[in-house]
C-alpha cells in the first residue's frame, strides 16, 4: 500500500531476513508477498524462494519495482501484479507461503481473504501492529482475547515470532510491530461460515454474558434451552464455543 494509505516501510536487513527465513524456511517453491513497496522484503525472498508473486497496489511503488528486480522479472522468478490484494484472485497461482507487511486497517480483510484459500497456502508470515498480534494469539480469559482471535485460531495455529521496533521502520509509526506466523489448522466443523457468525454473536458486546448477546440473534427459548452460558465469551475457549454453537444447533 502507498504511504498515504498507511504504508510504513521497514528498512532493517537483519529483521527483513528474519521475516523471509520464517515464511521460505529453508527453501520454498513460491510465496506470495503482500504490498510489497520498494520490494526490501522482496529482495531476501528471491534469495530463499523459487518464485515470488509480489501484489502492489500503488503505480508508484510498481515502477520502481519493475526497475529494480527487472531482471528477476525477466527471468520469470519475479511476477509483478499490480492491483489490490482483496481484490486479486491469490489462487491463481497455485499453493503458495503468504507473507507482507500488513497495514493495521486492512489486516482483518486479509485475513479473511487468506482463509478463504483453503488448503492453498501453506504458511503465512506477517508485520503487523503488535496490539493486533497480540490479538491474534490471546488465549482465553485475556482481555485481547475477541472475535479476531477465534476466527484466526479456527483456520490457523499463531505465533509470535518477534517484536518489531518503531525505529526500524521510514517513516516510524506511532506503535510498536511484531511478526507472527500462521500454520494451517485443520478445525473439525461442517460449517465454519455458521460457526463465526455464531462467534460474532457472542462477542457483539463484550461486556454482557453469552446469553445475553445470543438472544439478540437467536431465538430466547433455544438460547435459555442451553447451559453453560451465563460466562462472557471471552471465558471460553475456541473448543467450548464450538461446543456451544453445537448445542445450540442441535436445538432447532
Amino acid at each position: 500500500m502507498p504511504r498515504k494509505l498507511g504504508q510504513h516501510l521497514l528498512i532493517r536487513k537483519s529483521i527483513l531476513d528474519r521475516i523471509a527465513g520464517a515464511a521460505c524456511g529453508e527453501k520454498a517453491s513460491l510465496v506470495i508477498e503482500i504490498g510489497p513497496g520498494k520490494g526490501a522484503l522482496t529482495e531476501p525472498l528471491l534469495e530463499r524462494a523459487e518464485k515470488v508473486v509480489a501484489v502492489e497496489v500503488d503505480p508508484y511503488f510498481v515502477h520502481y519495482l519493475r526497475q529494480k528486480f527487472s531482471t528477476a522479472i525477466e527471468q520469470g522468478r519475479l511476477i509483478l501484479v499490480e492491483g489490490d490484494v482483496l481484490k486479486t484472485d491469490l489462487s491463481a497461482w497455485g499453493p503458495a507461503v503468504v507473507a507482507g507487511n500488513l497495514p493495521y486497517y486492512i489486516t482483518s480483510p486479509i485475513l479473511e481473504k487468506l482463509f478463504a484459500l483453503g488448503d492453498l497456502w501453506i504458511r503465512a508470515v506477517f508485520l503487523v501492529q503488535a496490539e493486533v498480534a497480540e490479538r491474534l494469539a490471546a488465549q482465553p480469559g485475556s482481555r485481547d482475547f475477541g472475535y479476531l482471535s477465534v476466527q484466526t485460531q479456527v483456520f490457523s495455529t499463531p505465533e509470535i515470532l518477534f517484536p518489531v521496533s518503531r525505529l526500524a521502520f521510514r517513516p516510524p509509526p506511532k506503535v510498536e510491530s511484531a511478526v507472527v506466523r500462521l500454520e494451517p489448522r485443520r478445525f473439525a466443523i461442517d460449517d465454519r461460515t455458521a460457526f463465526l457468525r455464531f462467534t460474532a454473536a457472542c462477542f457483539r458486546h463484550k461486556r454482557k454474558t453469552l446469553r445475553n448477546n445470543l438472544i439478540e440473534a437467536y431465538e430466547k427459548e433455544r438460547v435459555d434451552s442451553i447451559d453453560g452460558i451465563a460466562r462472557r465469551a471471552e471465558q471460553l475457549s475456541v473448543e467450548e464455543l464450538r461446543a456451544l454453537y453445537e448445542k445450540l444447533k442441535a436445538s432447532s
